[in-house]
């Protein structure tokens, strides 16, 4: 199962409200999700952000995929940053690449 942080629409005709929810991919934008993790109303000025660090860290490192939007929206509220910091640096690979000829 593979598992997205996603906008979840919610509120009135032309005045949207978004959920933050981790679903899976496979299951419409409206539909089932897994849990709740944040909030974000755009039309308030400025845009309110509400993100529980603690459970969108802990989807994060489970492996869910944050989509264009939502990535930002984590950016904005600094859990992104957190997530980066706590996920270890990939060491690069002592093994020559496929394309790299030889020396004789």
């Amino acid at each position: 199962m593979s598992v997205k942080l996603r906008l979840m629409r919610v509120g009135k005709k032309k005045q949207p409200t978004y959920r933050i929810v981790a679903a899976d991919s496979r299951s419409p934008r409206d539909g089932r999700f897994i849990e709740i993790v944040g909030t974000y109303a755009p039309r308030s000025e400025p845009s309110e952000i509400n993100v529980q660090s603690d459970k969108a860290l802990a989807w994060l490192s489970k492996g869910a995929q944050p989509t264009e939007t939502v990535r930002k929206i984590l950016e904005i509220s600094g859990v992104w940053s957190e997530f980066q910091a706590t996920r270890p640096a990939k060491e690069p690979s002592s093994r020559p690449r496929a394309g790299a000829a030889k020396k004789a």
